[in-house]
């Protein structure tokens, strides 16, 4: 059975700031909500603020959404059975990585 996971990452980065990195970044959130395994993922700028998205592999599918805020981002998908059944690792991984993602470099 298909799982929602959110994971909500808080930023001092700025809206535009966040955008571009989650723009440029994508791939390391890809992996992350993959486990590594090959899905072939396709991604739209659905506004200003939200990345949709929807990866495909191995007969099942994930679809999903970024969307930005002045201090944080939410990172909403549906997994499919298989991974919904490590979904808290799954949320754990894209968290992680979206920190890195989002930190704050000088």
């Amino acid at each position: 059975m298909a799982r929602p996971v959110t994971v909500t990452i808080s930023h001092d980065l700025g809206k535009d700031e966040a955008r571009t990195r989650v723009r440029d970044g994508f791939d390391k959130l890809k992996g992350a909500m993959t486990g590594g395994m090959m899905f072939k993922f396709t991604e739209e700028w659905t506004g200003e603020d939200t990345l949709s998205f929807t990866a495909k592999g191995m007969g099942q599918t994930i679809t999903g959404a970024i969307d930005i805020f002045p201090a944080h981002i939410r990172i909403t998908a549906t997994l499919p059975g298989f991974l919904a059944a490590i979904a808290e690792t799954v949320a754990g991984r894209v968290e992680k990585q979206g920190k890195i993602l989002l930190e704050h470099k000088t």
